[in-house]
């Protein structure tokens, strides 16, 4: 009987043992994961650097100083960041505007027709609650900031999490700076694995995550808060078919199980990360600022020569003889000021410039044009000037969609579609929705976004186009044309609400009449 205990309690501990090891060896893989993927991105920092120098230097999401310093010291020309201001504002209009209505739920194929309905009606008010969500929350702050990530970087990330119990949203969203991040990239092409860096005192890290493992028990200095730096990965589950693993651990630790702070996992993954375009073989995405970068970079040259030669014709350059009694250092050119100079000496003399530098006005203009075009600051936002014609306000349109047709469709797939499905999932752990499945056969995921409007309504000049046409060749022609149902028509395409229309008449009716 003592023999057989015994036995058990050496099992028990070489039970132990092995999952230490796991553990260990577990938080080893992932450290040598984390190291890998900050040397992918190791390439991209000077680049994301120059980006965000020249084109957003008050944000710098890449660089590590320290909030409140002077960002502007080497930019002299304001076209490149106005016209990222306005494009990402352009996105925020077009793809996600705060005023709502940017999403729909449908009934998919395969739900009966008797079911569609009720099944309609529910989704319709799934939509409403995550909408006045959306507009209670910090949702277009930070959304914002992440549309400015992506014009000047390539690459965006936001992160979802559940708010607290006083917020009075269910949703909570942070713009994580690209310089905490580093990723990895699926065979699929999913950017879902995430490894963010976080330097967070011991009573943050209790607060975040309250089961870390050696924490309980201690209290930061109040004078002087220790921080610590952790890493929390966010990846996709290797022994479940769906879901991601939660793992943080240290990063200065030597890959022994001490160094695992908490472990969880997610249903949903609360890192969202999109891209504006993205070239084979690689992770990172590549902006409309990178391919505009070196116009940027030119332009500011020429306006920093321009200031110094306009400093030149303001002050002038001066030669005098050297004759002893003259001294360059206390000599002050400003208005009113009086010079001495020695009897039969020469005095000052202005020293004429070899050439001016008028060459600016032809070059500068060219970049800045190239500039706003290679951002989109000439096209995005001209549909409704006035004065124009309602063709020429669909032509725009066509434009408009044609040159951001692949990079919404990347949006579409990358950020609209995990947002609503983690804001979802959010509400239904919190009881206010049942679990709703985007899976394309139950229920429908529809952009309703002014940018996803783009092409019905130009459908719809095409038609009204044809039917003015029709119309010109007489009402024999018009005759063939089933006005009440093109009315209906043109009103999906346009958006109108259904309570505008007069009610459809059942089949059987309407033959009978």
């Amino acid at each position: 009987m003592a023999k057989s205990q015994k036995l058990g309690q050496q099992s028990e501990l070489e039970d132990m043992a092995n999952a230490q090891a796991n553990v260990g060896a577990n938080v080893a893989q992932l450290r040598a994961r984390f190291q890998k993927a900050m040397e992918r991105r190791r390439n991209w920092l000077s680049h994301w650097q120059d980006c965000y120098e020249f084109a957003l230097p008050q944000r710098n999401a890449a660089s590590n100083q320290t909030s409140g310093g002077k960002r502007l010291d080497r930019v002299f020309d304001a076209t490149a960041s106005d016209a990222v201001e306005q494009l990402a504002a352009s996105l925020m209009a077009e793809i996600t505007p705060p005023g709502g209505g940017w999403f729909e739920l449908e009934p998919g194929g395969n739900v009966a027709n008797a079911d569609r309905q009720a099944l309609t009606e529910q989704l319709g008010r799934a939509v409403r609650i995550l909408q006045g969500h959306f507009d209670r929350s910090n949702f277009a702050v930070e959304m914002h900031q992440a549309f400015l990530d992506l014009v000047t970087a390539g690459t965006a990330c936001l992160r979802l999490e559940k708010a607290d119990l006083h917020s009075p949203s269910a949703l909570r969203f942070t713009a994580v700076p690209l310089r905490d991040l580093a990723f990895e990239e699926r065979s699929d092409g999913k950017m879902d694995a995430v490894f963010r860096k976080l330097s967070l005192t011991r009573d943050e890290i209790t607060a975040t995550w309250p089961d870390a493992k050696g924490f309980a028990d201690h209290q930061d200095d109040k004078d002087a808060p220790k921080r610590i730096a952790v890493i929390e990965a966010v990846l996709p589950a290797t022994d479940r078919k769906t879901g991601y693993e939660l793992c943080v651990f240290r990063e200065d630790g030597d890959g022994h199980s001490g160094d695992l702070i908490y472990r969880d996992w997610f249903d949903v993954s609360p890192y969202i990360a999109f891209r504006w375009m993205k070239a084979p073989g690689e992770i990172y995405g590549r902006s409309p600022v990178m391919k505009a970068l070196p116009d940027i970079k030119t332009a500011n040259k020429v306006v920093e020569l321009v200031l110094k030669n306009a400093s030149i014709a303001v002050t002038g350059i001066w030669q005098a003889d050297d004759d002893g009694v003259l001294n360059p250092a206390t000599i002050r050119l400003v208005p009113g000021s009086i010079i001495p100079k020695a009897v039969g000496s020469a005095g000052l003399k202005p020293l004429e410039a070899p050439g001016r530098f008028d060459v600016s006005d032809l070059v500068l203009s060219d970049l800045r044009d190239r500039i706003r075009r290679c951002l989109l600051a000439d096209r995005l936002g001209q549909t409704d000037q006035p004065g124009m014609t309602a063709t020429e306000v669909l032509e725009r349109a066509s434009e408009n969609a044609r040159l951001l047709g692949a990079t919404y469709g990347r949006l579409q797939a990358e950020l609209l579609y995990p947002l609503i499905r983690r804001a979802l999932y959010i509400l239904a752990q919190t009881g206010e929705l049942p679990d709703i499945p985007l899976d394309g056969d139950v229920v429908v995921l529809r952009h309703a976004a002014p940018l996803a409007q783009l092409p019905k309504r130009v459908q719809a000049g095409q038609a009204l186009d044809w039917l003015s046409r029709i119309a010109g060749l007489g009402p024999e022609a018009l005759a063939e044309v089933d006005l009440p149902v093109m009315v209906r028509w043109l009103a999906d395409q346009f958006g109108v609400p259904d309570h505008l229309l007069r009610p459809s008449l059942p089949p059987e009716i309407a033959e009978v009449m």
